[in-house]
């Protein structure tokens, strides 16, 4: 059976205030996601920036290897260029070992490619300065198929000019915030479909499929697509074996 663990992103990314529960409870759930990395070998945790910190020191003091990820700009993905790099600054001062960064996709179906391909090498560049991961998280379920060839191609010739080939495995194109209201009945999450597109328009960078990702099938169908990773609110779940009903 194919070792999925090492592909997961395990993610727990809710606000006190949007759980309704207390900082100190949401480090505690941090903790738990943290130490069920640990015991089960999942690749990654990825938590809000003000848990990084505490979270990072949790890890290391188990002398464990697992990555610490955090979200930069969410989830709507229209801070300014200023507050993401203060925001990611801020992260990797932290211990944040990779950055997901919400891509200001309001911008770039307005026509402002110029903001966008700023904010993109400007904290791109921090990350790579610093020996950091950077994801682009371009919320696909806001784009229609067409833009999200588009975008993500973007990115990827964008990645092209301005970093270094050796550069290039650290810059992924992700799909979803897992925050995104659709109507409907939409997924706001990574498809097949959606993937398969930013697949075949991402070049020489990895691809993150992110959300709506359920049962251990689906985990499989997506590595077998070409997804070097997947962010999931359920990876426990995923690596039991179990099929899950979760949100993200």
């Amino acid at each position: 059976m194919m070792n999925i663990a090492q592909y997961l992103d395990s993610t727990y990314l809710k606000t006190p205030a949007q759980s309704g529960i207390s900082n100190e409870e949401t480090l505690q759930k941090d903790k738990d996601l943290a130490q069920e990395a640990i015991d089960n070998e999942i690749l990654a945790v990825m938590i809000r920036p003000d848990y990084v910190p505490e979270i990072k020191k949790y890890i290391q003091e188990r002398n464990s290897g697992v990555i610490v990820g955090t979200v930069i700009g969410f989830h709507e993905g229209t801070y300014s260029v200023d507050e993401k790099l203060a925001e990611a600054s801020k992260a990797i001062q932290g211990g944040a070992d990779e950055l997901d960064f919400v891509i200001n996709y309001n911008a770039y179906l307005k026509g402002n490619l110029e903001l966008v391909k700023e904010e993109f090498v400007k904290c791109t560049q921090l990350c790579i300065e610093n020996q950091k991961v950077a994801k682009w998280i371009i919320e696909i379920a806001a784009l229609t198929d067409e833009q999200i060839a588009d975008l993500t191609k973007k990115i990827s010739n964008w990645a092209e000019e301005n970093f270094s080939e050796n550069d290039l495995p650290n810059i992924f194109v992700k799909s979803s915030t897992g925050f995104y209201e659709t109507t409907g009945g939409k997924p706001n999450g990574a498809t097949f479909e959606g993937i398969k597109i930013m697949l075949d328009n991402a070049g020489k960078l990895p691809v993150k499929a992110a959300g709506g990702v359920r049962t251990p099938e689906d985990a499989e169908k997506m590595i077998n697509l070409g997804v070097k990773r997947i962010g999931t609110s359920s990876a426990l779940g995923l690596i039991k074996n179990q099929s899950t009903s979760e949100g993200y």
